[in-house]
């Protein structure tokens, strides 16, 4: 069928008349596409993914029942709007009890978002003009930096390397670049690399913020999900409150993923800020799911009962692909774990191979040995695999994890 002229009428920001025709295939449709051609290829067998990157179990049943009670009462029925006090008050008391930062004021420091990543796409429209500048981890998650572009702004890069302990570094950034920038968004614990960050580090981003009058956003998706100590918040930082907003989220620490329900917590005017442009984007989350989520925060031990599973899982998961030979170190938080990738491997029976890219390892792995992992090639090759690999208890875990050490044991592999 000839282009009708809806074809002539796309914005810019998503390609304008070249909208639809791209035959680029993003890498998770590439995963998905070779996780479908492994099973037609090898019908009956079983996929082990270790790329997933959500919870595998459901949220509590405590929490299911609160929302259940919520849902039956006539008053949460309506539009939410930016919400009532129940979730805000709930989130300072998490804040102050869980992530020791004390003193958060819920009517004017705390409001809800449907999530991280609504979060990060409403920010933008609050701060970005056309030819602003934001400062974005590479890997990492783009949602902020991509609607930061569609207002016209542009994206700077931070790589993260092992190097640097997966933190950017903040005086690499250009002063031509830093004259122009609004935000710094960083992600810690990270996604994908799983790196933690330091009080010392989060003392610097401070310091930058205040010297170049820029706003910090840290997602803390995965903050409460530490396997030692307490959670590290940016705002718990000396000064952060000023510079900056902090986004937590129920999806990893309640297993409440599909439910949609965090916060955006901190710069009192930013936060209005967000809640000006969230008014008139969205019309809030169903209050029964708000109040539920302020169960969660207020039980953080259902939050450490799910960190100690993962922690055990993550042990494992080291211990097996270092006796295959990856560099695996466990990292202090996260499900992530993020290893470099080889550059060879040599199966006991079939030719050296050579890869180019984790891409192309990641690929092989789901093709010859029917293991998903998700390929970052954006600062050096490495892959990330995830504790979230659907395992009903312990003694199933231990049968993922030696039939992933079983499939891996006769190759050699080159980094």
């Amino acid at each position: 069928m000839s282009d009708s002229y809806i074809q002539n009428l796309f914005a810019e920001r998503i390609g304008g008349r070249r909208y639809g025709k791209s035959t680029a295939i993003y890498k998770f449709e590439k995963i998905k596409r070779a996780r479908r051609a492994a099973l037609e290829a090898n019908p009956g067998s079983e996929i082990i993914d270790m790329g997933v990157g959500e919870p595998d179990a459901m949220a509590f049943p405590e929490v299911v029942e609160e929302l259940a009670r919520e849902a039956r009462k006539p008053e949460n029925r309506g539009y939410a709007d930016n919400g009532d006090a129940v979730l805000k008050r709930a989130a300072a008391r998490y804040l102050d009890r869980v992530c020791g930062v004390p003193g958060i004021d819920p009517d004017t420091e705390v409001l809800h978002s449907i999530g991280s990543k609504a979060a990060l796409s409403i920010l933008p429209a609050a701060l970005v003009n056309p030819g602003d500048c934001v400062l974005m981890t590479t890997p990492g998650y783009p949602v902020f930096g991509t609607h930061a572009a569609y207002y016209g702004g542009r994206v700077h890069n931070l790589p993260l390397t092992e190097a640097n302990g997966f933190l950017p570094d903040l005086e690499s950034v250009p002063d031509a670049v830093l004259r122009r920038t609004k935000a710094l968004v960083l992600n810690y614990p990270n996604n994908p690399t799983g790196a933690s960050a330091t009080p010392e580090f989060f003392r610097e981003v401070v310091a930058f913020a205040r010297r170049r009058g820029i706003v910090v956003v840290h997602d803390a998706a995965y903050a409460a999900l530490v396997f030692e100590g307490q959670p590290l918040s940016f705002l718990a930082t000396p000064g952060a409150k000023e510079v900056g907003v902090e986004l937590h989220s129920c999806s990893k620490s309640f297993n409440m993923t599909g439910w949609r329900c965090g916060f955006v917590a901190g710069n009192p005017l930013l936060v209005k800020a967000y809640g000006d442009v969230k008014d008139n984007t969205d019309s809030g989350q169903f209050l029964a799911i708000q109040h539920a989520a302020a169960y969660g925060l207020d039980h953080p031990e259902i939050t450490r009962q799910i960190a100690a599973k993962y922690s055990r899982r993550m042990t494992a998961l080291v211990e097996t692909l270092r006796a295959a030979g990856f560099g695996a170190r466990k990292p202090k938080g996260s499900f992530f774990l993020y290893v470099k990738a080889p550059r060879a491997a040599t199966p006991h029976q079939g030719p050296r191979i050579e890869f180019a890219s984790a891409e192309e390892v990641s690929q092989w792995l789901i093709t010859e040995r029917l293991i998903s992992t998700v390929p970052w090639d954006d600062a050096g090759a490495y892959l990330r695999f995830s504790v979230t690999f659907a395992a009903r208890d312990a003694a199933e875990e231990q049968r993922v994890l030696a039939e992933l050490g079983r499939r891996l044991a006769d190759v050699r592999f080159e980094f």
